[in-house]
C-alpha cells in the first residue's frame, strides 16, 4: 500500500533484471523476483508437520463474550490490572506457515488440522507480497517460522470472476474460497495468475516480546502487515 517507486519504475527495473538474467543465467537466484511464475504441476501435495501447532482463533459474538475473555486472561495472569490488547481486522483467507533458513524461504504449508498441513511451497513462492529473502541479515535465528494469512481483495475477486464468466467457467462463491482454491491448485502457474495477497501476524514460538513489537519486527523483515491494527490499553478501548 506504500510503494517506494512508481509502477513504471518497477516495471523498468524488472525488465532490466530479466535482460541481465537472460545474458547471464548462471547468476539467477531462487529468490529473484523473476522466479515467481510457478513450477511444474504436482500430482499431489506432500504433508508437513508443524514444529509448533497452528491453533485457530476463538470467537466472541458480542460484548459480553469479549468481557468474559478479558476476565479469563486476568485470572490466568493472576492480576486485576487492565490488560493491553492489539486490535486488528480478521482476514478471511487461508492461514499458512512460511519457513526461512538463513533468511531464504525454503518451505510453506497450510494450517491443515493444526498439526499437519500440506506442502504448498511452490504456490506460495508465486505470491508477490511474500518475501523470498528476508531483509534483515542479523539477529535472526538460522530457522524462523512465520505465520500469516493469504487472502484475495474484493477488487481482485471481482476481476477474476469476470474473467471466469467470460470463459464460461463457474465463478468463485466468495474471496475466501477463491484464495484457498488458488493456493491449493496443483498447477502453481495458475496460482501465479491469481491476485493473492499476504499479511504476516506471528513468529512461531516467539514469547519474549509483545504482539505489537512482533508486528513491527515482521515489517522490518520485509513482510506486509495489516495496517488496520491498533494498540488498546483496555478491553473497553
Amino acid at each position: 500500500d506504500d510503494p517506494e517507486v512508481s509502477d513504471a519504475n518497477y516495471d523498468s527495473l524488472f525488465r532490466e533484471l530479466k535482460r541481465l538474467e537472460l545474458q547471464q543465467p548462471e547468476f539467477i537466484t531462487p529468490e529473484s523476483p523473476t522466479q515467481r511464475i510457478g513450477a511444474y504441476p504436482l500430482e499431489t501435495f506432500d504433508t508437513v508437520e508443524h514444529r509448533l501447532p497452528m491453533l485457530s482463533l476463538e470467537n466472541a459474538m458480542n460484548n459480553n463474550g469479549m468481557l468474559a475473555f478479558d476476565q479469563r486472561i486476568k485470572r490466568g495472569l493472576g492480576t486485576n490490572k487492565a490488560v493491553a490488547y492489539v486490535a486488528e481486522l480478521k482476514l478471511d483467507g487461508l492461514a499458512v506457515e512460511l519457513v526461512y533458513e538463513n533468511n531464504i524461504l525454503v518451505e510453506g504449508s497450510t494450517r491443515g488440522d493444526g498439526f499437519i498441513g500440506e506442502n504448498i511451497t511452490q504456490n506460495l513462492r508465486t505470491v508477490r507480497s511474500i518475501p523470498l529473502k528476508l531483509m534483515i541479515d542479523d539477529k535472526l535465528p538460522v530457522r524462523i517460522e512465520i505465520r500469516g494469512e493469504v487472502f484475495m481483495e474484493k477488487s481482485g475477486f471481482d476481476r477474476i470472476n469476470k474473467e471466469r464468466l467470460a470463459n464460461r467457467e463457474p465463478p468463485f462463491a466468495n474471496p475466501r474460497n477463491a484464495a484457498a482454491g488458488s493456493l491449493r491448485h496443483l498447477d502453481s502457474s495458475i496460482t501465479a495468475k491469481r491476485p493473492l495477497n499476504f499479511f504476516a501476524y506471528e513468529v512461531a514460538g516467539s514469547t519474549d516480546i509483545s504482539h505489537w513489537e512482533t508486528l513491527k519486527n515482521l515489517k522490518n523483515m520485509g513482510f506486509p502487515v495489516n495496517k488496520h491494527a491498533e494498540m488498546c490499553n483496555t478491553i473497553e478501548e
